[in-house]
């Protein structure tokens, strides 16, 4: 059972910089983060500013938009960012290696509905879409695991 989904307004790309950092301070391998929305609603944004603060902001994170997948190496574990928009067939799934990464890694997975069966049943999905202003959006948290219930993502 998804926990009530909770929404959250974040009024500039500093402020979703900022939740993405918090976020990225408490997840470790075997967590996935599973970001939807339409085209241009902030998901690899979102990702690039997590990856960037546990890797070093000086690192370049490319969108894995053509290559599928981006793995970075960290001393505590990997990190797997996807952008499953291209995806052809759920095979891929397998052929990229995710099922692994989903035990072992850290995992940001764009357009996750591409996953079918394949989703994580313990991940934390975050749903963005277009706020008020240019840069603002609106990010909807929801989760069925005990382990996303953390007062620190959301405040």
């Amino acid at each position: 059972m998804i926990a009530s989904p909770q929404t959250i307004s974040l009024s500039s790309d500093t402020a979703t910089a900022h939740f993405a950092r918090r976020l990225g301070a408490l997840l470790k391998p075997g967590d996935t983060v599973l970001l939807s929305g339409m085209v241009g609603a902030g998901k690899s944004f979102l990702a690039r500013n997590l990856i960037q603060s546990l890797i070093g902001a000086d690192e370049e994170v490319p969108s894995p938009t053509f290559t599928l997948v981006q793995t970075y190496d960290l001393p505590a574990g990997e990190i797997w960012h996807a952008d499953l928009y291209r995806l052809s067939d759920l095979s891929e799934i397998e052929e990229l290696g995710l099922i692994d990464a989903f035990e072992n890694a850290i995992c940001l997975i764009e357009w996750p509905d591409r996953l079918g069966a394949y989703a994580p049943t313990s991940a934390l999905t975050l749903n963005l879409s277009d706020g008020p202003s240019d840069d603002s959006r609106q990010m909807t948290l929801s989760w069925s695991h005990p382990r996303w219930a953390v007062e620190g993502i959301l405040s």
